[in-house]
């Protein structure tokens, strides 16, 4: 069954300077969280990443294709509220973090994991996180300090960019390449890149079907448009 959006109620999307932050006008009027809150985004650029969205809404409003727009909106509404979470969450990432947990066999994709992850760890070390690896999946405990140095790390963050931290390290299930990606260290979309790492070398031995391929298509693109939020 397809899925029915509001239609699209406006001609003109703007960007104003309000209340010591930005605003986004929809035909003049404030555009305004779920709660019905005032959207206020902290930067112009992040602004105009949300106008853009609501200008390229042409019949319907779909909120699948409006990241920004849905990542800004818990931003205002439930970070503040929520912080010491987020925070928490991106410490617990960390202890579990997906570059730490490396492959014994097949022999190349474990020299793939060294060669590609490695320097991520190295560089992690250099703020003082410094993460253990071990083959396989068993669980293991890594240095309390590089876990707090990560929370502090997150804790120093505004709110949108605390909120955006945290959704690319769950999207990457690594602590590591959300803060490499939040610190400017690589890109969001090389940090995708080794996040899938297993799955592209999966994909490369047996094929890839037609609904996992649509769905790394669309979590690429998402990644990609929140970036810009940096």
């Amino acid at each position: 069954m397809s899925q029915s959006f509001a239609k699209r109620f406006y001609k003109q999307v703007t960007t104003e300077r309000r209340d010591g932050g930005y605003v986004i006008l929809l035909d003049g009027r404030v555009l305004k969280t779920p709660k019905k809150a005032m959207l206020l985004i902290d930067r112009q650029d992040r602004a105009a990443c949300v106008a853009a969205e609501w200008d390229a809404q042409e019949i319907e409003i779909n909120p699948h294709l409006m990241p920004a727009t849905r990542l800004l909106n818990v931003a205002c509404e439930q970070t503040p509220l929520r912080r010491e979470d987020l925070v928490l969450e991106a410490r617990r990432y960390a202890g579990t973090d997906l570059l730490c947990y490396r492959a014994d066999t097949p022999a190349d994709l474990a020299a793939r994991q060294r060669q590609d992850w490695d320097p991520l760890l190295q560089w992690a070390a250099a703020q003082d996180i410094g993460l253990n690896t071990v083959n396989g999946i068993m669980a293991m405990t890594q240095p309390p300090a590089a876990l707090d140095k990560v929370a502090a790390k997150a804790r120093a963050m505004d709110d949108v960019s605390l909120t955006l931290c945290v959704h690319f390290i769950s999207v990457f299930g690594s602590a590591v390449l959300g803060l490499a990606v939040m610190d400017g260290h690589i890109t969001a979309a090389r940090a995708l890149d080794l996040s899938r790492l297993d799955e592209r070398y999966q994909i490369e031995q047996w094929g890839e079907d037609e609904e996992a391929r649509l769905r790394s298509d669309n979590i690429r693109r998402e990644t990609l448009a929140l970036a810009q939020l940096i």
